[in-house]
C-alpha cells in the first residue's frame, strides 16, 4: 500500500467482550482485568479514567496485542486481535524514538520496515510532520527536542501507518502544564483531521473531560468498567470550556462516580503491576 498520510483515515470500532487478563504466575499471579466489556465507536475518543495501578494500561496492551487474555475477545474493525499489528498504534508516556535516527527517519521507520521506498516514506513523513507542527525539524535528533516536540514526533510516527485505532498511554503526563495544554489542543486538531479512533489512558479528570467524547470510569483491580459518562462538548473545542459550568458539572459526576462503592470495587491490596509492552512505571 502506498502511504498517503492524508486526513480522513476511517477509525475502527473496538469491541471488547468479557476480557480477563492476569499477569505473572503462581504466587505472583495478579488478576489485572476481569470480565471487562467496552465498545468504542469508529472515530470516537474514549478515555479510560481510574486510580493508579488499576489495570488501564493492561487493557491498552491487550488491544495492542502485547498481552494475551485469559478469557474474552477484542475485535478491532471487524478483525479479532491475536497479535500486534500496524492498524493499532501505541503512543507511550516516555519517549520511544530511536535516538540515533533523525526526526524524519523516526517517523518513516514503520514504512521502512514494510518495504516502502525511501522517497515515498520521506514524502509521507514530511506531510505528517507538517500536520503536527514540526516542519523544519526533519534533520533534528530526539535529544535536541523538548518533551512536547518528542511527543509530536511520536504521534506522527504512529499515524504514518494509517492505524484504525491509536492507543495513548498517559502520553502527556511528564510534560509541564503549559506544554500539556498545547499538546491537548494539537491532539484534538490532528484527530479532527485524521478521524481515527483513540483509546486514551489517564488518571487526570480534567484531561479526560477536555479530550474525550466519552469517559469510561474504571474500578480498582481486577479492572472493569464501573460507569460511563458522555462528554457533551462538540468539536472543535477550545481551552475556554475548562472554566464552564458544564465542565465543572461533568468533573463532579466523575468524582462522585469514582468515590461510589460500585466503582471503587472491593479488592485485596496487591502490588502495582507493569504489563508486558509497557515502557514506564506502573501506576496507570
Amino acid at each position: 500500500m502506498k502511504p498517503s498520510a492524508r486526513p480522513g483515515i476511517p477509525g475502527g470500532t473496538v469491541e471488547i467482550r468479557g476480557l480477563s487478563v492476569a499477569l505473572g504466575a503462581g504466587p505472583r499471579r495478579v488478576e489485572a482485568v476481569r470480565d471487562l466489556d467496552l465498545t468504542v465507536e469508529g472515530g470516537e475518543l474514549v478515555s479510560l479514567l481510574g486510580p493508579s495501578g488499576c489495570g488501564k494500561s493492561t487493557i491498552l496492551n491487550a488491544v495492542a496485542g502485547y498481552v494475551t487474555p485469559e478469557r474474552g475477545s477484542i475485535v478491532v474493525g471487524g478483525e479479532r486481535v491475536e497479535e500486534p499489528g500496524p492498524e493499532r498504534g501505541m503512543v507511550f508516556q516516555q519517549c520511544s524514538l530511536l535516538p540515533w535516527k533523525t526526526v524524519l527517519n523516526n517517523v518513516g521507520f514503520g514504512l521502512k520496515m514494510r518495504g516502502v521506498p525511501a522517497r515515498e516514506r520521506a514524502e509521507a513523513s514530511r506531510r505528517l510532520l507538517d500536520l503536527v507542527g514540526l516542519s523544519g525539524f526533519e534533520d533534528a535528533y530526539p535529544s535536541q527536542l523538548s518533551g512536547g516536540m518528542q511527543q509530536r514526533v511520536e504521534i506522527a510516527r504512529v499515524l504514518i501507518n494509517e492505524p484504525r485505532v491509536v492507543l495513548m498511554d498517559e502520553p502527556f503526563s511528564a510534560l509541564d502544564a503549559q506544554t500539556r495544554l498545547s499538546m491537548h489542543e494539537l491532539l484534538l486538531d490532528v484527530f479532527r483531521q485524521v478521524r481515527t479512533t483513540v483509546l486514551f489512558v489517564t488518571h487526570d479528570i480534567d484531561e479526560a473531560i477536555f479530550l474525550s467524547d466519552r469517559i469510561a470510569l474504571m474500578t480498582r483491580r481486577p479492572c472493569r468498567v464501573g460507569a460511563e459518562i458522555a462528554v457533551p462538548f462538540g468539536r472543535p473545542r477550545s481551552a475556554a470550556i475548562v472554566g464552564s459550568s458544564e465542565f465543572a458539572a461533568i468533573k463532579r459526576r466523575c468524582l462522585e462516580a469514582l468515590s461510589e462503592e460500585r466503582v471503587i470495587a472491593a479488592a485485596p491490596a496487591t502490588p502495582a503491576i507493569t504489563a508486558p509492552g509497557r515502557r514506564q512505571q506502573a501506576g496507570a
